[in-house]
């Protein structure tokens, strides 16, 4: 609808003559055909311009006016607004002067400021040794050999598939964006490199078996600090060891070398085992053997003392009575001699029977066993 178009007459505006309108004619006189208040609404609005812009030339308050309207629409380009996911960097004349934080902010326009926002809770994936073409789902497409095979501490190679979670450290944002040119290039060129250095401390067998778990820490915390050198403001969430293995060139020949080894290590287990239990009965019987001398020469060095003393004791009691101490003696020998064997007694001053005394034996009638004894 033409700006000139105030009433249903002929007369032109300060633009010239009224034309019809995109449907045909105009309205037409009093009658109609736009909404009155529409028809206010454009009157009012001429009103204004014409007294900005007296008789149809702009003056100095005209532009004046619209300098200033200028300037407040590209002012209010400066507001932005940054995602929970996100940190905003401001940057001024392209030098960075601050971090704002999730919500409503403000930074000069362009061409004077700029804002970048990078994604600080979003959990990236590097893999080193191999690629996938669902990353999603873990489906492994090939394998890169120039970056999985790898050289331990006992020279043998192996072969390494593994992963790096990692993601920007929202504390050092603008390290991240400012410091390194290719994070993903970085990243993965620092985890090969660390892996490289831990697998190279390590024999094989200890990769392969016992030493995964120590093998992703240490990993992790050598590309940390790599990176916390480099000022990548990168932080190392996890390190997963995807495969561990020989080459596959070699892995018949492996098996086989790992093969002897246990049967290596199964030997030298049956000879411990057998070790451990001779030893100690070869030093029991010998402890038990010299125990047995020992006790063996006490008992005969107390007996010849013994006797010894009972010698003396006997020698020093024959020299205060040397005729009883024969006496004694001599019926101490008799009765050991005759104790065990039969005997007659015979008188020899006897006059009758020959002198043979009757003897009864009443011990031989204790010891024998009988009804009439023991009666």
């Amino acid at each position: 609808m033409p700006w000139s178009n105030q009433s249903g007459g002929g007369g032109g505006g300060p633009w010239g003559p009224r034309k019809p309108g995109p449907w045909g004619g105009g309205p037409q006189g009093g009658g109609g055909g736009a909404p009155p208040d529409l028809e206010e609404l454009l009157r009012r609005s001429q009103d204004r311009i014409r007294q900005v812009m007296p008789g149809g030339q702009m003056g100095g308050k005209g532009i004046l006016a619209v300098a200033i309207g200028a300037v407040l629409l590209w002012a209010a380009t400066g507001f932005y607004t940054v995602r929970p996911d996100e940190v905003g960097l401001n940057l001024v004349f392209g030098r960075y002067v601050g971090t704002t934080q999730p919500g409503l902010n403000y930074n000069f326009p362009y061409p004077i400021g700029s804002v970048v926002k990078p994604r600080v809770t979003v959990v990236n994936t590097t893999e080193v040794g191999y690629r996938t073409s669902d990353p999603m789902r873990r489906v492994s497409s090939r394998d890169v050999t120039e970056e999985s095979l790898m050289l331990t501490g006992d020279e043998n190679i192996v072969d390494i598939d593994f992963a790096v979670q990692w993601q920007i450290n929202p504390a050092k944002a603008a390290d991240y964006v400012f410091n390194i040119q290719s994070p993903e290039s970085s990243v993965k060129a620092v985890a090969e490199s660390a892996m490289r250095e831990v697998v190279g401390r390590r024999n094989i067998q200890q990769i392969l078996t016992t030493d995964r778990g120590p093998v992703e820490a240490e990993v992790k915390q050598v590309m940390q600090d790599t990176l916390n050198h480099y000022g990548a403001g990168v932080e190392i969430r996890l390190v997963q060891l995807q495969k561990v293995d020989p080459p596959a060139q070699v892995i018949d020949a492996f098996r086989d070398v790992q093969a002897a080894r246990q049967d290596q290590d199964r030997a030298r287990n049956e000879a411990d085992t057998y070790a451990s239990k001779v030893v100690p009965e070869a030093r029991g019987e010998a402890a038990r053997i010299v125990q047995e001398a020992e006790a063996y020469r006490e008992r005969v060095v107390a007996e010849a003392n013994g006797q010894a003393s009972r010698f003396t004791q006997v020698y020093e009691e024959y020299r205060k009575a040397p005729d009883i101490t024969r006496q004694r003696m001599y019926l101490e020998t008799m009765e050991r001699v005759l104790g065990g064997a039969d005997k007659i007694i015979v008188d020899q001053n006897s006059a009758g029977a020959q002198g043979i005394v009757p003897y009864l034996p009443l011990n031989e009638l204790q010891r024998r066993p009988g009804t009439g004894a023991q009666r």
